[in-house]
């Protein structure tokens, strides 16, 4: 065994153990040095330097030691670890928080932890001298491959995968495998791989499992997580980078956790689901998104920030319509949606938790027979294994882009490739090797094996390897070698396996049909080579199988060694009908013994080949058989039955060889068998434990009691007695009751102790003790199911209550007990010599190897000199170790394979019983005797049959004699019936067993008849018409129609293509042109008219006011203004519009003709350079341009084409056949028409008849199908004829006899053809000619002369009428034999066309399936130009839409220039002419302002206030340019100066603030211009580097599809050509090599031949053209000038017009928009509405004013009130204080002095009227306040007592 530390350790290990077994202590306690020993090792070996908290940790032993014993599963306590216990102790234990940030601070990425602190270790009973390596891992031959992802790689070489407790790494190359344990020792749940392959994770079970993260390739700890889940982890994964971990736990809490892995903190935790979970992956795009799937859920999840935090949001997938299943496999897609499995092997697409659509194959088969295990996408194409040991590729985009596309809600698709890797093959999982250059991966094979696949689908592509192979489930058994290392095993995957445990090697395997559940190594007495191995199946099947050497078989030339070891069946034999659970050979090798769980137990004598000796039953099904050893001294059976009996069976008697056919069954029924049946002790057991127990309690408080007596005594005397005797004692507890569970418990194992004794283990209750047994005597007369007997001894075994001892082993010296327990772990109990009854049970060592929850330990044993151990468990695995021993074992150890006998290889392998319902060895007895009986019974029927014959033999002669009798004497046929009752009986038995045996035979019939329909659906309905092949008459040509099936898929369906070609620029300019600019332009540009305010309806009818009145004639009078500026600017608008139109077309002077372009394009793709398609710069034209679905519809097209001419032919000759059956039938009535007539003729004058032709079979082939019960009775007599042979030549005689009787049937019965319509008409047709001979009746006379004479014409026109039927017959033959030859010579053409065809089709397909190859790289070309075109169109739109803005503004700031312009010439036309503060009012207009930026206050929007943070910006716009100059007057413009005229003062502070919001509005068109210029700038950089993408694209798709060509013209193709076709020769003669040859079709020449002389005469015209198109030229180009010169004249006389009118020239447009001033009336009108608002409120608040009074004036009234009542109060006080003083003052004289009550009562009231005096004073100045107007009421004054 190879550990991660040996490399440093291995003298100190060496050391360790030695010292370790003279030490007596616990494996822990033992292990400690050890540990800090390794600890320091991994310092120096890493040389990292540690802090002084670290080397004090190193130093403090104690406290090291004392931490690790009370170590806990917190972090925070590993923490601990790495910093001493003692410095932890010393500072406070700091709050949660900051105790992550200190955790958080102190994880070094260079800390590791120290595998030897971690890794589990062997218990060892404390004060023990046993070793802690008592054994030793040395390999491993077992592979749990039934486990969740159990195989992953790290490198290219080395895999990695769980076995049990250990984790094994596995070198590809040298097989080297290296052990990591499990720190938990209760076995690894799930293990993932980062995804740098730097580090792996081990996520273990046990009680709150850890997660140990180790780095690669050291091997050292890195991390550990810890309290993630309760029991066992079930999956884990990475996210792409590897800085998470996601984690899921098993039963019961399913906790999905999200880690920060490297600082060992949980980020995230929630409950996954309430089933189980199998996977759970992040998104490899997103970390943020996760999946999990398991036992019927799939399930979503997202870490979304909530208010409270960061949470993990799960969505559960929802099903449907579809029906809910579990599934394995899933793969996240780039666009957030989830490709699934699913149990029935389809794919299921999820898209916002819902599935989108169902992906399965073509006619609805499943995409995997099976569950997908696994879906991944791999270099852009998605790869799926299922359990039907497939492997498909699909295309990614087809899944991407799939949707419903009916009710059903499934798609089918087809793979790209596939992979069946083998038969009987179940893929779990795969992994992809890291190789460059090659595309193989590892499979994880359900079915036991790991596989190396190649998934490139090339040439080269190499087939499946298989890697390993390993046994698949459980281990039912094993078998060790009595003289070498070599070891079998065998289980229910149906193989026997050897293995040499020695060089860890596997040998080889056998395959069989059932599983194996029993093995045993035959003893050397019986094998001297220890070469037979007997195993036992679960069919009741034992075979004897041989092992042998091949090196010593015979060699032959060119023979390969196939390997180190070989099987070969030896023997086979059935003895039991159930699985055979136990095999034993006794110790002499005498006779083997079977168990089964069919309650029997046979034995066979061994040296007579296994001959059957007999049977016992048992009271149960068997577990286990034992012989006695030789110690005892008689050979005796130890048969221990499942439910609780043990029984004892002697020696079988062997009887010698005689005769056994009288011998009905192989039950021995004699034998004296003991029996013990078990029952339950274990609650006696522990009642004694329970009683000892409270003994020994008792007598510890009653000897406390005595001492404290004593000491009471001493001190207190008497008392001291009293008190002890006044103490009440204790009630005790009821003893635990005797319990014996009613269904017995399993005996799981046992063994002999002695002559009639023996050891057994028992599950279930009765575990936890081994019990010894002794068998009672032998009593025949006693029932053995009655019977109860219990062991006379125990043994108590430590922590066995629910972990069993299942398999019991022992050393050669009977010093060591191997058990192997149920929950996967090994126990060595140390015994003493010579000492079966296990007397000393104390010490022992105990190791989990096996899985602890499905493990269990099926079988253990030892070599043949205990040196190793070997384990098999349930859980598929196999481990050998090394037995401690102080001897040095070998270096390099090999089993030797026994040397096959002589004559190994000639003798015949007996034949094996495969059929798992053959007759077992006892039922073979009994149906032999059945079949005995059975025959003596069919002799003596018959016999009787024999009798009944006779005497039917006797009843026919007296029928026959009877009917010889003379009538009258005759007996009727009803005298000879006894009794008529029995005859209708016997009719009504009949008629019955005829019903019967017709329901008895639906089942067959219907069966039958499914199959003739399956036959005519195959082979029958496909054929559109069958072969008819029709015959000439008098020649031996013939003709044959085509055999036609329907139509193919291709000229039926039209593939669409998947990428159409993309249009030129030219057709795109050509199709679209400006339309879709203008288009995407124009959108959104109709006219919005704004909505009229609707005025309330109880407004309508108010009167209007003046001031209304006054701002309705204001807005009038303002639109009327507007309306006429805006008809004379829409005016402007129109003429600018025309002559916008005008120049527009106005041709380019590079304008072209668009005739002369299309004539261009023309040219350039018809007239250009003709290169062949061969020469390496051809260049494929667009149109020419071929992809699959086009050479699909070409190769439809040319099916149809062939398909409807051969359907023609077939109609013509099946026309010629139907002319032929025409034919014969007008031969038949000419021939009996012949016939007639010669009946009167003289024999001498007749002509030969011609003869009828004939139909063959051939030319009716539908006859075939017809048959009538004559053709079924022939069948039939056929087939009795065939019973004794064989079924295939029945069934060739059955095709055959069915044949020739259609065949007799057509040729017997319609062989002439002659229906009865046509033997009708040749009846009528003689009708008159059968009427000649009736004279002939009477009797002869002498003719007349008369009569002579009308013989003589009657003779003549019979010989004329036999002449003219016989021509008439030849003329028949020969014109149907001409219409033959004529049609046959149209099908020789035809068929030479059909050739052709073929030839054509099959290079049609080859390029279909060329095309197919290079469409998914075209369409991927295609895609990326069309992608780049279309955004190079867009930009272009955006370009284009950039100008045209650009456009509109230069005009907006155009006419804002003219409003400005026109601004100023108002003004100019306002001061009028020699206005002296024209200068002064200029200045004011152009004054440079700063304004404020103002900002609307939201609730207002009639007023505005200025924002004291909005930034201030300068109005820097420059004027005309007479004030270019600086300006350095200063001069006030807020005073008008005096003798000017205030409104042109008004008027230039307006038209200013107006020139201010001009010029804004300038400055804010040009920065939108520069904003649009800067777009269009970065629009023009992005266009050309899409163009030149686009042209890259387009050079790349022109070089593929060039490479496309050329592989193209790599097909040959067939051209049939003559001689003279042939025009390239030399010097006379064909040269041999005809590659540089051109082949042309007549009509392409033709073509090329016509477009000279067209070029010719285009030629001629072109040059016509071009002289006219010249001297047009000239002649516009002169009105040009002419045109010019006449628009500059009137240019010139427009400007002399205005200046004699206006004294200078003006722009006209700006003088028509002057006509008002549009801001200044709507200033007027919002000043008058504001007025008539301001109007409106004023009133408001005057009639709130005269409210606010009133309620004044009745609160002054109210307090008035108040005061006067206050006034009464105080009075009335008063006149009660001075009544009080007076009684005081009578009553006070009774005693001597004032009391003290009174003075305190005094003194309160009096502080009481003072406070009433304040607050009265403070009323009045309140009322004083409130009687003024105005005045500021304050709060009432409380008193200081108030206040308190």
């Amino acid at each position: 065994m190879k550990e991660p530390d040996d490399q440093d350790t291995d003298g100190r290990k060496s050391e360790r153990s030695k010292s370790d077994g003279r030490q007596s202590h616990s494996s822990r306690s033992a292990s400690e040095p050890t540990m800090k020993e390794d600890y320091k090792s991994v310092v120096d070996t890493t040389g990292e330097t540690f802090t002084e908290v670290e080397e004090s940790y190193l130093g403090d032993d104690e406290s090291y030691v004392e931490h690790l014993e009370g170590s806990s599963s917190s972090f925070q306590d590993d923490y601990v670890e790495s910093i001493g216990k003692s410095q932890y102790m010393e500072t406070p234990v700091p709050d949660a928080e900051e105790a992550e940030e200190e955790v958080k601070k102190k994880i070094s990425e260079s800390f590791f932890y120290d595998y030897m602190e971690l890794a589990s270790m062997p218990f060892v009973t404390p004060d023990s001298n046993i070793p802690l390596d008592l054994l030793t891992l040395v390999h491993s031959f077992g592979y749990d491959c039934r486990k969740r992802a159990n195989l992953q790689l790290l490198d290219s070489n080395m895999v990695l995968y769980v076995a049990g407790n250990q984790l094994i790494l596995l070198n590809l190359k040298t097989k080297e495998q290296t052990y990591l344990r499990s720190s938990s020792g209760r076995g690894i749940g799930v293990i993932g791989v980062h995804p740098q392959k730097t580090y792996f994770t081990v996520a273990e079970k046990g009680v709150f499992p850890k997660i140990i993260i180790y780095e690669y390739p050291s091997l050292r700890p890195y991390r550990i997580l810890q309290d993630g889940t309760d029991l066992a982890y079930a999956c884990v994964d990475f996210n792409c980078d590897g800085t998470l971990l996601a984690s899921v736990g098993g039963n019961p809490d399913h906790t999905l956790t999200i880690w920060n892995w490297k600082e060992e903190q949980p980020l995230l935790r929630t409950k996954a689901f309430s089933q189980e979970v199998f996977k759970v992956t992040f998104n490899p795009e997103d970390d943020e998104q996760l999946t999990t799937s398991g036992s019927g859920h799939i399930k979503f999840w997202e870490m979304a920030l909530t208010f409270t935090g960061l949470k993990l949001q799960g969505s559960l997938g929802r099903f449907g319509k579809t029906a809910t299943n579990d599934i394995e496999g899933y793969m996240e897609l780039p666009d957030g949606k989830v490709l699934s499995g699913s149990e029935w092997g389809n794919m299921l697409l999820w898209e916002g938790g819902h599935i989108k659509v169902e992906l399965s194959r073509a006619a609805g088969k499943p995409c995997h027979q099976g569950p997908i295990n696994q879906i991944m996408l791999d270099e852009g194409e998605v790869i799926t294994i299922g359990s039907d040991g497939c492997v498909r590729i699909w295309d990614f985009e087809t899944i991407d882009t799939a949707d419903t596309i009916d009710e059903t809600g499934l798609l089918e698709i087809e793979p790209i490739n596939e992979l069946q890797v083998d038969k009987n093959v179940r893929l779990f999982s795969m992994i992809k090797m890291n190789e460059i250059g090659n595309n193989f991966w590892l499979s994880q094979d359900s079915n036991g094996a790991i596989w190396k696949l190649d998934l490139s689908f090339s040439n080269i592509t190499q087939d499946p390897e298989c890697l390993f192979s390993f046994h698949s489930g459980a281990i039912e058994a094993l078998a060790v070698s009595p003289l070498t290392y070599l070891m079998a095993t065998t289980g229910l995957d149906c193989s026997v396996r050897l293995y040499d445990f020695a060089s860890k090697t596997p040998l080889v395997q056998m395959k069989f049909k059932q599983g194996g559940t029993a093995l045993a190594w035959v003893p050397r007495r019986v094998s001297n080579g220890g070469a037979q191995i007997t195993a036992g199946f679960e069919d009741g099947v034992v075979r004897i199988l041989e092992l042998y050497d091949p090196e010593g078989l015979t060699s032959f030339v060119g023979r390969k060694r196939v390997s180190d070891a070989d099987i070969r069946l030896k023997q086979v034999f059935k003895p039991h009908t159930s699985p055979v659970t136990a095999l034993a050979y006794d110790r002499d090798g005498e006779v083997l013994a079977t168990g089964s769980k069919d309650q029997t137990v046979f034995f066979f004598e061994v040296e007579r080949g296994y001959k059957p000796i007999g049977y016992i039953t048992t009271p149960g099904p068997v577990c286990q058989l034992t012989w006695s050893t030789a110690s005892h001294p008689e050979s005796t059976l130890l048969i221990i039955c499942e439910n609780g009996y043990v029984l004892e069976a002697p020696f079988p008697t062997i009887k010698e060889e005689e005769e056994d056919h009288d011998v009905v069954s192989y039950e021995i029924k004699d034998m004296c068998i003991k029996c013990f049946h078990f029952s339950s002790i274990k609650s006696k057991i522990l009642r004694l434990i329970e009683i000892a127990k409270r003994k020994k309690q008792k007598e510890l408080k009653e000897k406390e009691k005595e001492e404290r007596r004593k000491s009471l005594e001493a001190q207190m005397g008497e008392d001291g007695e009293k008190e002890l005797q006044g103490e009440e004692e204790e009630e005790e507890e009821p003893l635990p009751e005797i319990f014996i569970p009613l269904t017995p418990c399993h005996i799981l194992c046992g063994f002999y102790s002695g002559p009639g004794k023996f050891w057994v283990s028992l599950g279930g209750y009765d575990s936890g003790f081994l019990y010894h047994c002794e068998f009672p005597p032998y009593d025949k007369s006693s029932d053995i199911t009655e019977k109860k007997d219990e062991p006379f001894d125990f043994r108590l075994l430590e922590d066995t209550e629910d972990n069993p001892i299942t398999t019991i082993t022992f050393s050669i010296n009977q010093e060591m007990m191997f058990c192997g327990m149920q929950n996967g772990a090994i126990r060595v109990y140390i015994l003493n010599k010579n000492d079966p009854s296990l007397t000393n049970m104390e010490d022992y060592w105990h190791f989990s190897m096996h899985d602890n929850n499905y493990g269990c330990i099926k079988a253990i044993s030892t070599s043949f000199d205990d040196r190793f151990l070997v384990t098999a468990g349930a859980d598929s695995n196999i481990f050998v170790f090394n037995i401690f021993s102080e001897f040095e074992l070998k270096k390099v150890m090999k089993a030797k394979v026994p040397s096959p006998r002589f004559g190994i290889e000639t003798e015949p392998i007996p034949e094996d019983i495969e059929d798992p319902k053959a007759y077992s060895i006892e039922n073979a007895r009994r149906k032999r005797e059945h079949d005995k009986l059975m025959k003596e019974g069919e002799e003596i029927k018959a016999e009787k049959r024999e009798r009944i014959k006779a005497l039917r033999n006797q009843l026919q002669k007296l029928l026959q004699m009877n009917v010889e009798l003379p009538k009258h004497m005759q007996f009727k046929r009803t005298d000879f019936d006894l009794d008529s009752k029995i005859r209708a009986e016997i009719d009504r038995k009949t008629a019955n067993k005829i019903q019967r045996v017709e329901k008895e035979l639906a089942w067959e019939k219907e069966k039958h008849h499914l199959g003739l329909m399956k036959l005519q659906n195959r082979f029958r309905d496909s054929l559109e018409s069958d072969t008819i092949v029709v015959h000439a008459i008098q020649s031996e040509h013939k003709i044959s129609s085509y055999r036609l099936v329907k139509p193919s898929k291709y000229s039926k369906s039209k593939r669409p293509s998947q990428s159409e070609r993309r249009a030129s620029k030219f057709e795109r300019f050509e199709t679209e042109g400006t339309g879709r600019k203008d288009s995407q332009r124009d959108t959104g540009g109709s006219i919005s008219v704004p909505e009229e305010s609707i005025i309330e309806k109880g407004k309508k009818f108010r009167p209007k006011t003046l001031s209304e009145i006054m701002v309705e004639s204001q807005i009038e009078k303002t639109r009327k203004l507007i309306l006429k500026a805006e008809r004379a600017q829409l005016k402007i608008q129109q003429r600018k519009k025309e002559w916008e139109e005008m120049y527009k077309s106005k041709p380019d002077d590079d304008y072209e003709d668009p005739k002369d372009v299309q004539a261009i394009k023309e040219a350039q793709l018809y007239m250009g350079d003709f290169n062949l398609k061969t020469a390496p710069d051809y260049k494929i034209p667009e149109h020419m341009r071929v992809n699959a679905a086009k050479k699909e519809e070409e190769l439809g097209y040319l099916d149809s084409m062939a398909y409807a001419k051969k359907m023609h032919m077939n109609k013509c000759i099946v026309s010629l056949r139907d002319l032929k059956v025409a034919v014969i039938e007008e031969i038949q009535c000419l021939v009996q028409e012949l016939k007639n007539i010669q009946s009167t003729l003289h024999v001498s004058k007749h002509i030969p008849i011609p003869q009828i032709p004939q139909i063959y079979p051939e030319e009716v082939p539908e006859k075939r199908f017809q048959y009538d019960e004559e053709t079924l009775l022939a069948f039939k007599r056929q087939q009795m004829k065939n019973q004794a042979e064989t079924a295939p030549r029945v069934e060739q005689a059955v095709s055959a006899g069915s044949a020739g009787s259609f065949l007799r049937l057509s040729s017997g019965k319609d062989g002439d053809l002659t229906t009865s319509d046509s033997l009708s008409r040749s009846s009528k047709a003689s009708v008159f000619n059968l009427d000649i001979p009736k004279f002939m009746e009477f009797e002869r006379t002498d003719p007349t002369e008369v009569e002579l004479e009308i013989m003589k014409r009657d003779e003549i026109k019979h010989l004329y009428m036999q002449q003219y039927l016989i021509n008439r017959i030849k003329e028949l033959i020969v014109t149907f034999d001409a219409e033959l030859r004529l049609l046959r010579h149209q099908k020789l053409k035809l068929d030479t066309q059909m050739k052709l065809s073929d030839l054509h089709h099959v290079t049609l397909f080859q390029e279909m399936l060329l095309l197919k190859n290079f469409e998914k790289q075209e369409n991927i070309l295609q895609e990326r130009v069309n992608s780049l075109d279309k955004e190079e169109q867009d930009m272009q739109w955006k370009i284009n839409e950039t100008l045209k803005e650009m456009e509109e503004k230069k005009n907006e700031v155009a006419k804002v220039q003219d409003q400005e312009k026109a601004l100023y010439a108002g003004f100019q036309a306002a001061l009028g002419e020699n206005n002296k503060f024209a200068n002064f009012l200029m200045k004011v207009l152009k004054k440079r302002i700063k304004r404020v930026k103002k900002k609307k206050v939201e609730g207002d929007a009639d007023e505005d206030e200025e924002s004291d943070d909005s930034s201030e910006e300068e109005s820097s716009l420059e004027s005309d340019a007479d004030e270019s100059g600086s300006e350095d007057d200063v001069f006030d413009d807020s005073i008008c100066p005096t003798n000017c005229d205030k409104g042109l003062f008004e008027l230039a502070l307006q038209l200013r603030e107006k020139r201010l919001d001009i010029e804004e509005a300038l400055v804010e068109e040009k920065k939108m211009i520069d904003n649009l210029r800067k777009e269009y700038d970065t629009l023009s950089k992005k266009v050309k580097i899409v163009a030149t993408n686009l042209n890259m694209a387009e050079e790349a798709l022109e070089a593929y599809q060039r490479e496309k060509q050329q592989r193209l013209n790599e097909l040959l193709v067939v051209i049939p050509l003559k001689l003279h076709q042939i025009e390239y020769v030399v010097f006379g003669e064909i040269p041999s090599d005809l590659s540089g040859t051109l082949v042309f079709s007549n009509h392409s020449l033709g073509r090329l031949q016509e477009r000279i002389v067209q070029l010719h005469e285009e030629n001629s015209q072109q040059q016509k053209l071009n002289k006219d198109c010249r001297e047009r030229r000239k002649q516009l180009i002169r009105e040009k000038r002419e045109m010019a010169k006449t628009i500059q004249k009137m240019e010139e006389t427009v400007s002399q017009l205005m200046v004699s009118k206006f004294g200078r020239v003006i722009n006209l447009e700006a003088l028509q928009t002057l006509s008002v001033n549009t801001t200044l009336e709507e200033l007027k009108i919002k000043k008058l509405r504001k007025e008539l608002s301001n109007a409106k409120e004023m009133k408001m608040w005057e009639e709130k004013i005269a409210q606010v009074r009133w309620e004044l004036m009745m609160k002054t009234k109210e307090h008035t009130k108040k005061l006067h009542q206050m006034n009464d109060l105080c009075t009335e006080k008063k006149k009660l204080d001075s009544q009080l003083n007076i009684l005081q003052n009578q009553q006070g004289n009774a005693f001597q002095g004032p009391r003290k009550a009174d003075t305190v009562a005094r003194e309160k009231v009096t502080e009481l009227i003072q406070v009433q005096a304040e607050r009265i004073l403070a009323l009045k100045e309140e009322v004083a306040l409130l009687r003024k107007k105005g005045g500021l009421v304050l709060p009432p004054i409380h008193s200081p007592r108030e206040n308190e």
